[in-house]
């Protein structure tokens, strides 16, 4: 039993569903390269909480910083997360964006290690300023490019219909 199918009609409708598909893709790259501003804010809140560390305050002074940095992280995690319109379903995370959360934290990581120890003969003071700047400017450096590239997986990840007519 075979039913006429206008090729015309058919393209349409396979237009009609794939341009949502693409606004979703849009908006979340948008999202991701568009809002400097978290990522400025984040970068700002390591580096104070670097130049605190470098300050070398007793071990009730470091578990203090420790649980007001992960506080303010938290704190803007949940603000940007309320003000995004974009709300995906965690099975669009892929294997490229876990890839590149974690490069971006072992590169951040490790430049803050290289960094102190690179300043170690510093006055610590001075020491946790240089390193608190460098490993900020390093985030920052890294993490526009790190965010494009995993988004930009999204878009890839979907398989486009062949299109009707194409190759004839």
């Amino acid at each position: 039993m075979s039913t006429p199918v206008d090729a015309d009609q058919a393209w349409r409708d396979l237009q009609r569903i794939r341009v949502p598909q693409e606004r979703v893709y849009d908006e979340f790259e948008r999202s991701t390269s568009g809002r400097p501003g978290v990522n400025y804010a984040t970068a700002a809140i390591m580096w104070v909480f670097l130049a605190g560390l470098g300050l070398d305050p007793p071990r009730w002074g470091v578990w203090l910083l420790l649980a007001a940095y992960v506080g303010l992280l938290s704190a803007l995690i949940v603000l940007h997360s309320r003000r995004s319109r974009m709300r995906l379903h965690r099975s669009r995370s892929n294997r490229r964006m876990l890839a590149a959360f974690v490069g971006a934290a072992v590169v951040t990581g490790g430049t803050v290690v290289l960094s102190g120890r690179l300043v170690e003969p510093l006055e610590p003071v001075i020491a946790g300023l240089v390193q608190a700047t460098v490993s900020a400017a390093v985030f920052l450096v890294l993490i526009g490019p790190t965010n494009r590239w995993a988004a930009g997986s999204l878009r890839g990840g979907g398989e486009r219909a062949p299109r009707v007519g194409a190759g004839r």
